[in-house]
């Protein structure tokens, strides 16, 4: 396979293998910079104290061009690419996706920290550990090619730590209009890929509240009509819609989340009002046209069955408050990416990983564009615990992802034609 052939000769490069070393070699270094980073609270839409610990740390490093949006708080930076003898300087670049913002809960646990995070052994412990470690791991590539100048890039190499990720990719939106036109392809920095290397994103349609209005009072006056009946029962009918519905839902990547449910405010009332939040995704946009109908069904029957004559129960479900589209390329024009991802993956020990396009963040953006993209996905820590005291972010992870990300980068990527391919290299060439 000629991924797995040019994986061979760039691991065959001394330059290569000294960039890795420096990796290895840096890891605390490394892991002190992501304690450090995890110890800013970095809420989506606010992510600007975060944003200059970044700009910073690029600038230390020694990138190029480094610079942060005053507004969107996107930062980023620039390895210039070499170009041989007697060729122009390359037009488009390799952008490398990292995310700047935190989920809630992890914001939460952090202003409620009573100690920083910092390193324990193989592990940096502290909330904002988890997520800020792409960006750790991002930068670690960034430090180990500018501290080996000598490493042959053919390409600009632009290394983006983006805001809003957890508010409608907002960032990413903002850094793929930037460059869309400059760029080739995008890495989105997720984990070391031991989980997933995925090449497509999953459609998604996204309500934070569907409300469901009724009678209140005390609980003396009786339990029925019951907003939470209400709601119990359009939760089980909406969560199981495809065991009940077999053929109209047979899509395998269908996925249907009723994450939030919230309603009432003392123990001896039933709630005039009370919501939950529905999260549907698919590969296909025709399902998921199909489960919002079905939804909108649900709710009326529910509704219905649920009120007692003048006492009614009503729902609104209102217009989704997030609208992504499934989002996948044609198979040859990402292919020499995923594939040489794969073989990658592969290569550091990573055998159990998902290799497929349901995949969701950053890089769904640049897939929708129509440019080649892919989402590198893995641990970071234990996903239970993210937005939790004992978040952390595992550093043999951090230090594999920033390899995986380095040999991406070195590839000798060839986008002359009308698709990303590999330039043809000879084994063991340098």
């Amino acid at each position: 396979m000629k991924e797995r052939h040019t994986l061979e000769s760039v691991l065959g490069d001394e330059e290569v293998q000294q960039a890795l070393q420096h990796i290895d070699t840096n890891k605390l270094k490394t892991a002190d910079f992501l304690a450090h980073l995890a110890a800013i609270p970095s809420p989506s839409g606010n992510e600007g104290e975060r944003a200059k610990a970044v700009e910073r740390k690029m600038q230390e490093i020694g990138l190029k061009n480094v610079t942060i949006d005053p507004k969107i708080f996107n930062v980023l930076g620039v390895i210039p690419g070499q170009p041989k003898a007697g060729q122009a300087r390359p037009k488009r670049a390799l952008v490398i996706v990292s995310t700047l913002d935190d989920l809630k809960a992890t914001v939460e646990a952090q202003n409620q920290a009573k100690v920083r995070p910092q390193v324990e052994g193989d592990q940096v412990k502290g909330p904002g550990t988890d997520h800020a470690s792409s960006i750790a791991s991002m930068l670690a590539v960034a430090e180990a090619l500018v501290a080996r100048p000598d490493v042959q890039l053919g390409h600009d190499v632009v290394f983006a730590a983006v805001a809003g990720e957890e508010s409608g990719l907002t960032g990413m939106k903002a850094l793929y209009a930037d460059y869309k036109d400059r760029s080739f392809a995008f890495i989105d920095i997720l984990g070391d890929g031991g989980l997933a290397i995925w090449y497509g994103a999953s459609g998604k349609r996204l309500w934070k509240n569907i409300v469901a209005k009724g009678p209140g009072g005390h609980t003396l006056d009786g339990g029925l009509p019951n907003v939470n009946q209400a709601i119990g029962r359009a939760v089980d009918q909406i969560l199981t819609m495809q065991q009940t519905k077999p053929k109209q839902l047979s899509d395998p990547s269908l996925r249907i989340n009723i994450a939030k449910l919230q309603s009432g405010k003392d123990e001896n009332h039933k709630p005039e009002e009370g919501s939950f939040s529905l999260d549907i995704r698919s590969m296909n946009d025709v399902v998921i046209d199909r489960v919002e109908k079905d939804v909108h069904s649900v709710l009326d029957q529910v509704a219905k069955d649920t009120s007692d004559g003048d006492n009614r129960i009503y729902f609104k479900m209102g217009e989704p408050s997030q609208i992504d589209q499934a989002a996948q390329i044609p198979w040859e024009e990402v292919s020499a990416l995923a594939e040489s991802s794969k073989a990658v993956a592969e290569h550091l020990g990573l055998n159990e990983f998902k290799f497929n396009g349901l995949g969701s963040g950053n890089f769904k953006i640049a897939l929708a564009g129509g440019s080649p993209a892919i989402g590198i996905y893995g641990e970071r820590g234990d996903k239970d615990k993210v937005g939790k005291p004992d978040e952390f972010a595992d550093i043999p992870a951090l230090i594999r992802t920033a390899k995986h990300v380095l040999l991406l980068t070195v590839m000798p990527w060839d986008d002359s034609a009308n698709r990303l391919t590999l330039a043809p290299l000879p084994l063991h060439s340098r």
